[in-house]
């Protein structure tokens, strides 16, 4: 997969989805950090890239819709989480990326397993 992470993750996420080998970008390295988040979304469209957050923002189809790019994951974790919960959400995403396509879907990825949204065709 090729990904952007959104500013809200760090660099233990970028080693393990580029150790899994997955194409890494950030948000950081692009110096988008701050930038709105409509100027995210379409930056990864442009560059064909799936969004990966932790802004609950981009769970919404109907301002962010994925259908034409590459997908967007959005990561669901707990009020109080740490480092730990973050790379848990990592993995587990990083297991379903082995069966199943992020592309053109939204992705919320939790503790208790992924909910995939794929919006009907127009």
């Amino acid at each position: 997969m090729k990904c952007k992470l959104d500013e809200n993750l760090g660099a233990s996420t970028h080693r393990r989805l580029a150790d899994t080998g997955h194409d890494v970008s950030t948000v950081v390295l692009q110096r988008m950090a701050g930038a709105p988040d409509t100027a995210v979304f379409e930056r990864c469209a442009a560059e064909g890239r799936t969004l990966v957050t932790c802004d609950l923002d981009f769970a919404n189809p109907f301002v962010f819709d994925p259908r034409p790019t590459a997908g967007v994951v959005v990561l669901r974790l707990p009020k109080a989480h740490g480092p730990t919960d973050v790379l848990d959400a990592i993995d587990r995403l990083i297991g379903a990326l082995e069966r199943h396509t992020v592309e053109g879907a939204l992705w919320i990825v939790s503790s208790r397993g992924i909910r995939r949204f794929v919006p009907p065709s127009q």
